[in-house]
């Protein structure tokens, strides 16, 4: 597996919504509207910002109250990461924009 990959898979990784202009409005505009979102994980060298695209069916936002940026919005989507097809799953404090998240390798790599 690629390297980069195993070490993002390692659950409980701290993680911000990334992307250009992070606000609680934002993100749920990309959620609810966009279906792409940003997630970026912060232990790498320099952060790994990962463009995500959002799965309906696994993202839970019935903990998240947008309007007044609190809870907990539980996001799921998929991605290619260094040629390997991953699951990006991450949940995030709607007051901070940050918590936690990890990959999960859907297939290995083909180079």
């Amino acid at each position: 597996m690629d390297e980069l990959v195993e070490r993002l898979s390692v659950e409980g990784q701290n993680v911000i919504v990334g992307g250009p202009s992070p606000s609680v409005g934002e993100l749920q505009r990309r959620i609810t509207k966009m279906g792409y979102v940003f997630i970026k994980f912060v232990t790498t060298n320099g952060g790994t910002d990962l463009g995500v695209r959002v799965d309906d069916t696994r993202t839970d936002l019935s903990k998240a109250d947008f309007a007044n940026g609190t809870g907990i919005a539980h996001i799921e989507g998929t991605l290619t990461l260094n040629y390997v097809k991953v699951r990006c799953v991450a949940d995030v404090d709607m007051a901070t924009l940050s918590g936690t998240g990890h990959l999960v390798a859907l297939e290995a790599a083909h180079i």
